[in-house]
């Protein structure tokens, strides 16, 4: 793709729009497009995004947001600057996705302890896999909670039909360059189906305007733009991630599966779903197992990352919070146990033949 990103770069400097411009407005309109969704709202990064949603969704003060405990901080981490109590749930053993019942049983705690106000519910398309929405919708709507879906890596996953990003009230995706929709540097999006949403989530990611331009400040907001050369450089790359990217990172993940069967803990997708293989995430059988397989990939010179080492639960930043009596056993054993391998849809089957004999000759 470098010629035609080269050139829309070059478009780009020619014209001196670097903030908004006719890329981000067919960006935008694409992404909505291809999700599903009413709207697309780009923004700085994904973290931005997930704050800007947090934020149209009114969080705040004494309020509780669900999140699974294995995740990447920012997936609560604008919650939390806003006031709000981040209750972390178990996630399943399987697809490592959040767990319905353990969200179910955190809810009625919060709701018995009577303290706090369950607010929104992150759902967090782990790994690139979307979660159980048949299970953790009906629990928002049963106990009047806000469905946020965070698919930072789960960009190009669907479920049940649907794709990532088109699920619950909100929806945040990041263009961090390692996820499956990347960029050249930093960039996000919000997406929504309300065209009210739209115009607050627009208004928060500058600076809180009001329908008088950038001098009408209605609210409190941020500073959050994707930069035109950004959208000029995903452009391409949308298409390219709809016309094959997903489909070999199908054929990635499959050789590894087949490889791996019965040696290691491969990982499951949700029932319904398409995972987008942000990652490839492994299970050892033991921490000490799992760091003898790393060692020996860094011998061989072929990389390898652990995404995460440590539950939400676990860092210092949250120490203190509530945690109802939940145990995290599954998040705890997969952190414990986890590391994952080179994963992108240009890895040649020779190339990953390599990959796979080094692991094999670890074990």
């Amino acid at each position: 793709m470098k010629t035609e990103i080269d050139a829309n770069i070059q478009a780009v400097l020619d014209s001196a729009q670097f903030i908004g411009g006719p890329y981000v407005a067919e960006l935008e309109k694409r992404l909505a497009a291809f999700a599903g969704r009413g709207y697309c709202v780009t923004c700085a990064n994904g973290t931005d995004a997930l704050q800007a949603a947090f934020m149209a969704a009114g969080v705040g003060n004494g309020d509780v947001v669900f999140c699974p405990d294995m995740t990447f901080v920012a997936s609560v981490e604008p919650a939390k600057m806003l006031g709000a109590v981040p209750v972390f749930c178990d996630i399943l053993p399987d697809t490592y996705c959040l767990s319905p019942e353990s969200l179910e049983r955190q809810i009625q705690a919060v709701l018995a302890e009577g303290t706090r106000t369950p607010k929104a519910v992150v759902a967090v398309d782990i790994l690139g896999n979307p979660c159980d929405y048949d299970a953790i919708a009906p629990l928002c709507e049963r106990y009047g909670l806000i469905l946020i879906e965070d698919a930072a890596q789960g960009f190009g996953a669907s479920y049940q039909g649907r794709r990532a990003c088109s699920f619950g009230q909100i929806a945040a995706t990041s263009f961090f360059p390692a996820k499956p929709l990347g960029c050249y540097g930093d960039g996000g999006a919000v997406f929504v189906d309300d065209s009210g949403m739209e115009a607050l989530v627009r208004s928060l990611c500058v600076h809180g305007q009001g329908p008088g331009g950038k001098y009408d400040n209605v609210r409190v907001g941020i500073n959050s733009r994707l930069d035109a050369i950004q959208a000029a450089v995903l452009l391409p790359k949308l298409k390219a991630l709809e016309d094959y990217e997903l489909d070999a990172r199908q054929a990635v993940a499959e050789r590894y599966r087949a490889a791996f069967a019965g040696k290691l803990v491969t990982p499951a997708v949700t029932a319904g779903g398409v995972s987008a293989w942000a990652q490839y995430a492994l299970l050892a059988e033991n921490g000490e197992r799992r760091d003898r397989i790393l060692g020996y990939l860094r011998e061989r010179g072929i990389p390898s990352m652990v995404y995460y080492p440590k539950p939400q639960h676990a860092l210092p930043v949250f120490q203190g919070l509530p945690r109802y009596g939940e145990t995290y056993q599954n998040a705890m054993d997969y952190c414990a146990r986890t590391f994952s391998l080179p994963m992108h849809p240009y890895l040649g089957e020779a190339e990953q033949k390599e990959v796979i004999a080094a692991v094999l000759e670890a074990l």
